[in-house]
């Protein structure tokens, strides 16, 4: 609490010659403040929910071996690839041999993309499969399959281990688009 010092004499004389009296000083003892601070600090670390983790659904594959093999449409299917520098190449169909139907993304575009191939593809023929690149990051990733989850994507595949020709397609679209400044 705040205290007066008192601790000057004052004999009540007033006029010339008598020295004038000490102003008194106070001091605020600020121990019950710091108190209250720490009580306050531990009330809202224990009335506040921590930020919980999310989780995204992922459709697992049966792991009965007497399924059969799906056969997918090659008009409903649409391949992406994930490069480096978070560039997306994507293909309608079967891949031609000189990489000609490849088209150059980003992550901001490719939802018109897979927007307007669900518009002009059956529900049950659209599957998309995804290919990261050697340079591509976790990241890419989950963004993909985000993506995926925005526009209600139900059917596709995240190839685990890319074939070497393909790996060595996405070096070279990479290159292709590192030459033309691209994204």
């Amino acid at each position: 609490m705040a205290e007066m010092d008192t601790s000057s004499k004052d004999t009540g004389k007033k006029g010339p010659g008598v020295k004038k009296g000490k102003k008194m000083s106070t001091r605020v003892d600020l121990t019950p403040m710091v108190d209250l601070g720490f009580l306050l600090i531990t009330f809202f670390m224990f009335t506040t929910t921590m930020s919980q983790p999310t989780s995204m659904n992922l459709k697992m594959p049966d792991d009965n071996k007497n399924t059969k093999e799906q056969n997918v449409k090659q008009s409903g299917a649409m391949t992406i690839w994930l490069g480096d520098k978070n560039r997306l190449y994507y293909y309608d169909g079967e891949l031609k041999a000189d990489l000609s139907n490849v088209q150059v993304s980003d992550y901001k575009a490719i939802r018109k993309v897979i927007l307007d191939k669900k518009a002009v593809t059956p529900p049950d023929d659209l599957f998309m499969i995804v290919m990261p690149g050697n340079k591509s990051t976790y990241k890419n990733i989950i963004d993909i399959l985000d993506e995926f989850s925005i526009d209600v994507v139900e059917r596709y595949a995240l190839v685990n281990k890319v074939d070497t020709a393909y790996s060595a397609d996405i070096n070279k679209m990479d290159a292709i688009a590192d030459q033309a400044g691209g994204q």
